[in-house]
């Protein structure tokens, strides 16, 4: 007795197996190719076998996944491209949260946990500890995510009215398992941000 396959059966079949794949890919690029990949076929298999909520709910994920693969090539297009002077605000902007602060906020105390960056887009701060004022452009807080102890190094008050963004440790992982190269990134950056503390303490050293 021979079993005939079908062009429905073959395409649900397929269909199967690309998502299954998706599911145990490392790399988000590949899995997010396969899922799409998936959703097209699982839309054929639902038009071939009158097969209506497969039709709906890959025609519903068909475009999430379109756009999360979009962004994921983007970041990788703008990591590629960004050399350690690169302005945060080229590649990492897109991926935070906005807020507004007030004059005289806290943003976080010494000794806090630290589970975000902060970029400051619009007003003043001022590292309490170190007495040094920052404005817009600079990037925050990355010490103390990245340190083994994860505890905020200064205290931060807000010395004007200004905006912020900003990104949980959380965000960054899965940036980080969505283009690794984010990492390498980040590393630079954080390297950049102590060799200039160190030349800033230095110079206060020789002043004094």
């Amino acid at each position: 007795m021979t079993m005939t396959i079908t062009l429905g059966t073959a395409l649900g079949l397929l269909g199967v197996g690309l998502c299954f794949a998706s599911f145990v890919m490392k790399n988000m690029l590949s899995l997010r190719v396969l899922a799409l990949f998936s959703n097209v076929v699982f839309i054929a298999y639902g038009l071939v076998e009158a097969q209506f909520p497969s039709i709906v709910l890959n025609a519903a994920l068909l475009p999430v996944n379109a756009r999360r693969l979009w962004e994921i090539k983007k970041l990788t297009r703008d990591i590629a491209n960004a050399k350690s002077d690169s302005p945060v605000s080229q590649w990492l902007l897109p991926n935070m949260n906005r807020r507004a602060f007030k004059a005289g906020e806290v943003l976080f105390h010494k000794g806090d946990t630290a589970d975000k960056l902060i970029y400051i887009a619009g007003g003043q701060i001022r590292l309490a500890e170190a007495g040094w004022i920052l404005g817009p452009g600079e990037l925050i807080g990355e010490i103390g995510v990245f340190s083994p102890e994860k505890t905020r190094t200064q205290t931060v008050v807000c010395e004007t009215d200004g905006e912020l963004y900003e990104m949980t440790d959380e965000m960054i992982y899965q940036l980080y398992h969505q283009n690794p190269k984010l990492g390498f990134y980040l590393m630079r950056l954080l390297t950049a941000h102590l060799l200039n503390d160190l030349r800033a303490q230095a110079g206060n050293a020789q002043a004094a």
